[in-house]
């Protein structure tokens, strides 16, 4: 072999050793587009559209979120009495409840109980006595406070203070000229049970029979109302009670509008003060209740008219009993059964003009009723 053709094929080799396989350059691929791209700051076209792409997306991404907190936060701020214009206010209850009904110095909304006289329990007096199995209260009604109380929420028989509820019923639901024609009904009373004496077809007007509830307790008067206002007696007794349930009575329960002795008929002396608190919405009750005495003419069935003179039960207005300097009797009612013993509820007003409620139940005599009751008036001008 000549030394030419031993040069050539020594280049020959080298030139096949210098020649990448290609899985060399397989492998060389990425490493080269990696360096490419670090010596050349420039992205290809595509990437940097995929790059704006995301940085849009996220931009607005962030102002949606920033939108939707604020317009949170402001309705929150509005609902909440703010305004931007002006700067933070202190606390003030006055604005707070500005649509709450505010009394006293201590800025308290009014209380359910606040135009009520509330006994939570026996208030004794000196000088006032009941006995045992009696009770009673004394009640100022200007100042809401309770002057005496003894068993105010005890179960008692009300006897005739039952009739205070019948006339309110008469009063609010019907026409005092009405002209009722007394029934049957009416006069089938118990034995010895207090009445004017109305027969069978009698005719009267509501006003007369009001009358002769309120000044002589009349148990025929009240029969005759309860069906003339209720249709029936049965519908005029659940008006009863639901108007004393909205009274806020609560141990009362009626079951007829005369107060004659049943033991599923009962009240209690702080319920009696309900009723006769509402009384004094009615100006006729006091005027009919002051009276000593009426005189009632009524038309028989026949044509003729006949009159009944009539006294009243209160002892105070009879002048059997002395009423105490500086009070004035305003009106009430009294009730007497063998059950209920001698009660006597009463409306009145001391020398100052300021009102009073003061109920005695279960005395064993008229007698000791009225010492009992004067010794509890003689306090309200003290």
């Amino acid at each position: 072999m000549t030394e030419r053709q031993q040069k050539r094929n020594t280049a020959g080799q080298g030139q096949r050793r210098k020649t990448a396989r290609p899985e060399q350059l397989t492998r060389k691929a990425p490493e080269t587009a990696r360096l490419q791209a670090r010596r050349n700051p420039r992205r290809t076209p595509r990437i940097r559209k995929m790059r704006r792409k995301r940085i849009k997306s996220t931009v607005i991404l962030v102002l949606f979120l920033l939108v939707v907190f604020a317009g949170a936060f402001g309705g929150f701020y509005v609902l909440r009495g703010g305004s931007i214009s002006t700067p933070a206010q202190a606390y003030d209850i006055t604005r707070e409840f500005q649509h709450q009904s505010l009394v006293g110095t201590s800025q308290r909304a009014s209380a359910f109980a606040a135009d009520l006289c509330v006994v939570d329990g026996d208030q004794p007096m000196d000088s006032v006595s009941l006995e045992d199995g009696q009770e009673g209260v004394l009640l100022d009604l200007k100042d809401k406070s309770v002057l005496f109380a003894k068993s105010a929420y005890e179960r008692v028989y009300p006897a005739s203070i039952t009739k205070i509820i019948t006339a309110l019923l008469a009063f609010k639901n019907s026409n005092m000229d009405d002209v009722v024609t007394i029934s049957q009904e009416n006069i089938t009373l118990e034995e010895g049970s207090q009445v004017v004496g109305f027969q069978e077809g009698d005719q009267v007007t509501m006003d007369q029979l009001v009358h002769c509830l309120l000044v002589y307790s009349g148990n025929d008067a009240a029969s005759a109302i309860a069906t003339h206002v209720g249709g029936t007696t049965e519908n005029f007794v659940s008006m009863m009670n639901e108007y004393a349930a909205q009274l806020g009575c609560t141990g009362t329960h009626f079951t007829n509008p005369h107060g004659l002795q049943d033991e599923n008929h009962y009240t209690t002396p702080y319920d009696i003060y309900l009723m006769l608190k509402e009384a004094l919405n009615y100006p006729e009750f006091t005027e009919i209740t002051q009276m000593p005495s009426y005189t009632v003419t009524f038309t028989h069935s026949d044509g003729s008219e006949d009159s009944v003179a009539l006294t009243a039960t209160d002892h105070y207005l009879t002048g059997e009993a002395n009423v105490p300097k500086g009070v004035t009797v305003l009106g009430g009612k009294t009730g007497t059964t063998n059950s209920a013993g001698n009660c006597l509820a009463l409306l009145s007003q001391n020398s100052y003009g300021s009102p009073y409620i003061s109920i005695v139940m279960g005395a064993s005599s008229k007698e000791l009723l009225y010492q009992q009751m004067t010794s509890l008036l003689e306090k309200i001008n003290q």
